[in-house]
């Protein structure tokens, strides 16, 4: 496996940073209402690594170096884990697990319906992201993947209907999100492709 130790580091900090929050909650480090935070941390976590995902490309192009791609389905998967544990945790502490109220929540709450659809985005995307799925699908792969973009787009509508006030880290969320979004415009590749090329000459 290429770049081992880098997947290896990747996979103990996705994989610890939800025990760690455990137990601060335990410890009642995490405020009055301590499944609530989990769940908004979770869910912000699902954000961190999508945008991860998608820095992937663009600092291939600036750097020149072809390993950040090979981390970038691992990042793109964690991202779908920790909506998968934002969900988990929604239901467990806000629902206390009464699923018949989970419905009548995504007809009353447009936030929750919102969440949902990503995470059902999310699930195409990580149960597709496999070899034998890019074989299968061959050029409909990358055009089911590109779905990737909306769905970050519904992610963010997704936490700012959340924080709604205090949207200060949404913001810087959503600036993230917009460079990235930006540097895959085909003008703005080519003048990062130029600027390494100059840069490597400097060099």
């Amino acid at each position: 496996m290429r770049h081992f130790w880098w997947r290896l580091l990747i996979f103990l900090v996705a994989a610890s940073v939800p025990f760690y929050w455990l137990y601060l909650a335990a410890i009642a480090a995490l405020g009055p209402d301590p499944g609530k935070v989990l769940v908004d941390n979770l869910g912000e976590g699902a954000l961190v690594f999508l945008l991860c995902s998608l820095a992937m490309t663009p600092l291939q192009r600036l750097s020149g170096w072809a390993g950040w791609i090979s981390f970038r389905r691992q990042l793109g998967l964690w991202a779908f884990a920790y909506a998968v544990l934002h969900l988990s945790a929604y239901l467990y502490f806000l629902l206390g697990l009464d699923f018949s109220s989970f419905g009548a929540e995504l007809v009353e709450r447009p936030y929750i319906t919102v969440g949902a659809v990503a995470l059902m985005g999310l699930l195409a995307l990580a149960a597709t992201s496999t070899r034998w799925s890019m074989r299968k699908l061959g050029r409909r792969w990358k055009q089911l993947h590109r779905l990737i973009y909306p769905m970050l787009l519904i992610v963010l509508l997704h936490m700012l209907w959340v924080v709604r006030a205090d949207a200060g880290r949404w913001v810087l969320y959503a600036s993230i999100a917009a460079l990235l979004l930006l540097v895959r415009l085909p003008t703005v590749a080519h003048r990062l492709a130029g600027f390494r090329t100059r840069w490597g000459r400097r060099a």
